[in-house]
């Protein structure tokens, strides 16, 4: 008892119990709307457990009218009997439609939540998660804690009024049944401790586990083309199998515990129910009691043995549920960014179409335990030039692209955006509307051609979504499709060339006409004619536009007007 006590004690200072109060907290925040509801939900739980209650004892007195004592009243019990069967199935058919419908709007609302947290979450945090982890903690975790919550305190409510009813009817007719029943009782307690603490261990584990499948496949698809041009089927093939084997052994021996426990268990139970049934036939022997109380002795001891191994069953559900709110309470908590000097960015606003430039001076950008990537640099993009950035990959000319959309912010130095009437503001995730972006790599989104354009301005006319095709030299392949531009196009733009989806991508940054375009290796699937074309498009139209380009290119160069290198950490103007 001692020792007991003791890991209490331990697990306490742990902060163990604190944790999981915390996290059960942070679920019953979904639910405060839906109070009414779940109360209805309890009050029907309740009614349909009385219900069933009340039929053991009203066949009880069946089977003793039946039997010989009160036949004038069979007829009475039998509808009875009826009345409360059909009212337990009714309130189990509103218990299930209450239980999906809460269950449904809570795990949309946590997916929501959760989803919209992670897209206001800082860049560099996010970067510590695999997708495919975000993912099954968005999906499998949230279904968990939606199921989980609108369970546990109405079951547990349920169950104990089960429990207490069963035993007091036993108690009522006999105690020393009563307390024969209650046998399994400080046996099965002694052993959901220890179940409990491996249930949470396993938990967390099994989550682990199934995220890292998950990740793994979700890379493996995105990187489809990769795996099969290198002939790498194999090798990922042998991966899964690694990671299936993982799991697997951890599930069986999850499962080897939970057999041994269920199997003991169910000893202890059966041998309850072996005492409960010798009692019983001595008493009907010895004339203490009827056959139909025998008969309700069974269902009494059945139904509170079953509902006893309920309320200790919802403990581990609920360590479940909790395992995954934890899960998603630690990406919810993660760093939010911060929009800067908001006041100053709506000034600014105001004035946009005079032209933006972007200054950074004297800055130090690193990643988190990591050496500089620029030290001490400065760097200036004026309105109606075109700034190039080059320097050998992996020196940090995408860094800077990410300090400039305020992904990233310097360790020292100023990052500033200001309009031609000197007005300044902080580069941050404010500033983000003054920007078109188009990235390294396809980043067209699966669905129509329009639809795709439209993501940056949502009223765009087709009339301006060809001007901007034209610009970026995308038309002329566009018209040519099936539906033109309301073609539809796979994941990452399937069906498209490089060199088409790189030129959709410029258009819709385009079509976003915001002061500062930037362009990360945006050109490198372009041929030179195009490329050139496609950069004097751009600065002809909006000849107050602010363009950065990163490039290996020669041929951009050539049309830039000025040029800036990144090279061990040293950025430097050399135009």
């Amino acid at each position: 008892m001692k020792r007991w006590i003791k890991k209490i004690i331990v697990r306490i200072r742990e902060g163990y119990l604190k944790e999981i109060y915390k996290e059960t907290v942070w679920m019953y925040q979904y639910v405060k709307r839906y109070w009414f509801s779940i109360c209805f939900y309890i009050l029907a739980g309740v009614f349909g457990t009385v219900m069933g209650l009340g039929s053991s004892i009203v066949s009880k007195y069946l089977i003793d009218a039946v039997t010989g004592v009160r036949k004038d009243k069979i007829l009475l019990f039998a509808v009875l009997i009826i009345c409360m069967t059909a009212a337990g199935i009714i309130s189990n058919a509103v218990i299930s439609r209450i239980s999906a419908r809460i269950n449904v709007v809570i795990q949309n609302e946590i997916q929501a939540d959760i989803f919209q947290k992670l897209l206001y979450t800082e860049w560099k945090e996010l970067q510590q998660f695999r997708s495919g982890d975000l993912l099954n903690r968005l999906s499998n975790d949230a279904v968990q804690v939606a199921s989980g919550v609108i369970s546990w305190i109405p079951n547990s409510i349920t169950k104990l009024v089960q429990f207490i009813g069963a035993f007091a009817i036993i108690f009522y007719y006999d105690p020393v049944m009563a307390g024969i029943a209650l046998l399994s009782a400080p046996v099965t307690v002694i052993f959901s401790r220890k179940f409990m603490g491996k249930m949470r261990t396993y938990n967390n584990e099994m989550r682990e586990m199934t995220s890292s499948l998950m990740s793994f496949q979700d890379d493996t698809f995105q990187n489809i083309q990769t795996v099969k041009a290198l002939d790498l089927t194999g090798v990922f093939e042998k991966k899964l199998q690694s990671l299936q084997n993982r799991y697997k052994e951890k599930m069986l021996d999850y499962n080897k515990f939970t057999v041994y426990t269920s199997s003991f268990m169910s000893a202890i139970g059966n041998g309850v129910s072996y005492i409960c049934f010798g009692w019983s036939v001595y008493r009907l022997w010895s004339g203490y009691i009827t056959t139909g109380t025998l008969l309700m002795f069974f269902q009494m001891a059945n139904s509170l043995s079953s509902s006893f191994s309920s309320l200790i069953q919802i403990i581990p559900a609920a360590i479940n549920a909790a395992t995954c709110a934890g899960r998603l309470m630690s990406v919810s908590e993660l760093e939010k960014e911060n929009a800067l000097d908001m006041e100053k960015v709506d000034r600014i606003l105001e004035k946009e179409y005079k032209g933006i430039t972007i200054e950074l001076k004297e800055v130090n950008i690193h990643y988190k335990d990591g050496e500089n990537v620029i030290h001490r640099g400065d760097f200036i993009a004026n309105a109606g030039e075109i700034t190039a950035v080059v320097g050998p990959s992996g020196e940090g000319k995408t860094t800077l692209i990410r300090v400039l959309l305020g992904l990233l912010h310097p360790m020292e130095g100023r990052a500033e955006l200001k309009n031609a009437e000197g007005i300044k503001c902080r580069l941050s995730a404010g500033t983000r509307e003054f920007f078109s972006y188009v990235p390294q790599g396809n980043t067209i989104f699966a669905g129509s051609i329009a639809e795709n354009m439209r993501m940056v301005k949502e009223d765009a006319t087709d009339e301006e979504i060809r001007e901007v095709l034209e610009m970026a030299c995308a038309y002329d392949f566009v018209k040519k499709l099936p539906k033109g531009m309301e073609t539809v196009v796979g994941e990452k733009g399937s069906g498209l060339s490089e060199g088409q989806a790189q030129r959709l991508a410029i258009a819709r940054a385009l079509l976003k006409n915001a002061p500062v375009l930037i362009l990360d290796e945006a050109t490198s699937a372009l041929d030179i004619d195009t490329e050139e074309r496609v950069l004097k498009n751009i600065m002809k139209k909006e000849k107050g536009r602010t363009c950065v380009v990163t490039t290996h290119r020669p041929s951009v160069l050539s049309v830039s007007d000025h040029i800036y290198e990144i090279r061990e950490s040293h950025l430097k103007k050399l135009k």
